[in-house]
């Protein structure tokens, strides 16, 4: 049972603040319409990993479809979050930001999360292990497993978003503009790395996961 608390902890705690499109969206969006907005994404793993862990789960053995699986995934999640780059990079100044109406934060993070293939590979790799051993245990060590992970994994990003939402209110004109745009890099970044792993992941020589 401790192995298992210690496991979610680490796990989560690294998954929450490892770079990725869901992280950047959060801080994108936390600073465009305020900490209730970037919460909402913090919160969108709750709800989107439960069929991504069943699907992972019972496709694991299947080596070459998961491949395919993986790669439309990633070209769909790079083509997305391509768009998220491009929507920050034309975002109104602060002050228009505020007033703009649904936000849509909760449907682009679902969005995120689903296509985004790096979830699926967690949960078919280091997620499906760690659940396995804990099953050896007692169902109690799964249930400490994942409520340890997911408390650290949506906390830490919640955390984030509070805590980047404070430093918004001193951001005003050009800083906004220049931070948002550094948040926009970042999304084209992981949109060009997604799309490069589906293209990849397409090619007859590619090796399965």
């Amino acid at each position: 049972m401790l192995t298992a608390l210690s496991s979610g902890f680490l796990l989560g705690l690294s998954c929450a603040l490892a770079p990725g499109p869901l992280l950047a969206l959060l801080l994108a969006q936390t600073l465009r319409h305020g900490p209730r907005e970037g919460c909402k994404v913090a919160l969108a793993p709750l709800v989107t990993d439960a069929p991504i862990i069943l699907v992972a789960l019972a496709l694991a053995a299947e080596a070459a479809r998961v491949r395919a699986a993986l790669a439309v995934l990633s070209l769909a999640g790079g083509l997305f979050v391509l768009y998220l780059a491009v929507e920050a990079l034309r975002a109104p100044p602060l002050a228009a930001a505020r007033e703009a109406a649904r936000p849509g934060s909760w449907l682009k993070a679902v969005l995120v999360n689903l296509l985004n293939p790096h979830p699926w590979l967690f949960w078919m790799t280091v997620g499906a292990a760690m659940l396995a051993r804990a099953r050896t245990v007692s169902n109690w060590a799964v249930a400490g497993f994942l409520g340890m992970f997911y408390l650290l994994l949506v906390g830490s990003k919640l955390l984030l978003a509070l805590g980047s939402a404070r430093s918004r209110q001193f951001l005003s004109g050009r800083g906004y503009r220049r931070l948002l745009q550094a948040f926009a890099i970042m999304l084209a970044a992981f949109a060009v790395l997604l799309l490069r792993e589906g293209l990849s992941r397409l090619s007859p020589t590619a090796l399965p996961p």
